[in-house]
């Protein structure tokens, strides 16, 4: 009785969601798009007026000197710059402070976000520090805590996965408690992108694969739940089509200019359906495996994506069976169950393919009922998806994941 209580409370706090989020604003980022693209942005961000900008990366990408020909840029049209090269692999609480202090220190009047989803997650949340100084990074999780205009903010993805370039969303974690939690507001989608291939050329095979099936399962989380809408639809449909056609040609050969470009538009288009229709259990149990175990974020979407799946069963046959047709995997006579069933098994020959584990060697047994409470805080009632889960479902699922 008690279940069958919160299960309604649960569909009617999406509905109610659903129906507010129809008031907000939706305007996609205005992008600059193409081979050499983001050698346009300095020019472009003086346009804007601005002088002085932080650009927040990580040190990797320092190292690799892929942001030289930005920086020479900025300082062609005069525009001094500050770098902040200290984000993590998952941003932590501590580092958003300092790149947020880095922000007011040095008078700075707008930021370039340039590199995965941790520099832009780590860049969103601190903008958002800056204009609520008064508002701790754990006061902001969860959905609509921020209410402020950001200063001027510039995504430039290097990764084609997690569309943080379009999305309203910021992940962080919390090194006290090893949780990894997102804060949603639609302050936080940028307003400006740049999707430029030239700068994915680099990414070594297992970044491409995982980050590449971390925007499939943007895109097929968003495509499965109850938040859809028509255009979430067609943007979860076309990344779709375009990850499976050249997600393993970008792994296979990471100079193929054609599939790098694709990638980065399937990540996009993905990112655009989910920051409106949300995600689903996989994100929820992948965000805490990295919390509690630094797990990288589309590896576990990777590995988990199957098995949440198969665990909807007939809620999803139908959508899945539409992925299958447009993918051209479904044959003649086949049902919806069946094509279901196969568009499942071509994900798992994907992962196979590009040396993606089937499951994880490192989760422990103490730690499940912890993994457990917390994938279901982050789950219910926020995310929309096609079948709810208990506690018992979600220990099930994540006893599938491990190693025996």
């Amino acid at each position: 009785m008690i279940w069958t209580i919160k299960k309604v409370y649960y569909r009617t706090y999406q509905k109610v969601l659903k129906l507010g989020m129809n008031f907000m604003n939706w305007k996609e980022p205005e992008l600059l798009e193409g081979e050499g693209s983001v050698l346009k942005l300095p020019a472009f961000i003086k346009d804007k007026g601005l002088k002085r900008v932080l650009v927040v990366t990580d040190s990797g990408l320092m190292k690799l000197k892929l942001l030289d020909p930005l920086f020479n840029e900025l300082t062609k049209e005069g525009i001094s710059y500050v770098v902040f090269d200290k984000v993590e692999p998952n941003p932590t609480i501590p580092c958003i402070e300092e790149c947020k202090d880095l922000y007011i220190k040095e008078n700075c009047e707008g930021i370039i976000a340039f590199g995965g989803g941790s520099p832009m997650d780590c860049a969103k949340a601190a903008a958002a520090r800056v204009v609520k100084p008064r508002q701790s990074v754990r006061k902001m999780r969860g959905y609509l805590k921020i209410h402020k205009k950001l200063p001027p903010f510039f995504a430039v993805p290097t990764t084609a996965g997690t569309g943080s370039e379009t999305t309203l969303a910021a992940v962080v974690t919390d090194p006290e408690t090893h949780e990894k939690n997102a804060i949603c507001d639609s302050s936080l989608r940028p307003k400006y992108a740049v999707l430029d291939p030239v700068l994915t050329l680099g990414l070594p095979p297992h970044i491409t694969s995982t980050t590449g099936m971390d925007a499939l399962t943007h895109a097929v989380e968003s495509y499965i739940g109850k938040s859809n809408v028509k255009s979430t639809i067609k943007y979860a449909e076309d990344a779709v089509i375009l990850i499976h056609a050249n997600l393993e040609k970008a792994y296979n050969n990471g100079k193929d200019m054609e599939a790098r470009n694709n990638m980065l538009k399937a990540s996009y288009y993905a990112g655009n359906a989910f920051t409106r229709a949300f995600v689903g259990y996989v994100h929820a149990i992948a965000h805490n495996l990295g919390g509690m175990y630094n797990t990288p974020h589309g590896l576990a979407n990777a590995v988990i994506l199957p098995y949440v799946l198969e665990w909807y069963g007939e809620k999803i046959y139908k959508h899945l069976a539409n992925l299958a047709d447009l993918i051209h995997l479904s044959k003649e006579g086949m049902s919806d169950e069946e094509k279901a069933k196969v568009y499942i098994n071509e994900i798992r020959r994907m992962n196979k393919a590009m040396n993606i584990p089937e499951k994880f060697d490192f989760i422990k047994e103490e730690d499940i009922p912890t993994l457990v409470a917390r994938a279901l805080k982050e789950g219910n009632p926020g995310y929309p998806v096609p079948k709810i889960m208990n506690k018992k479902d979600c220990e099930q699922v994540i006893r599938s994941l491990m190693l025996k």
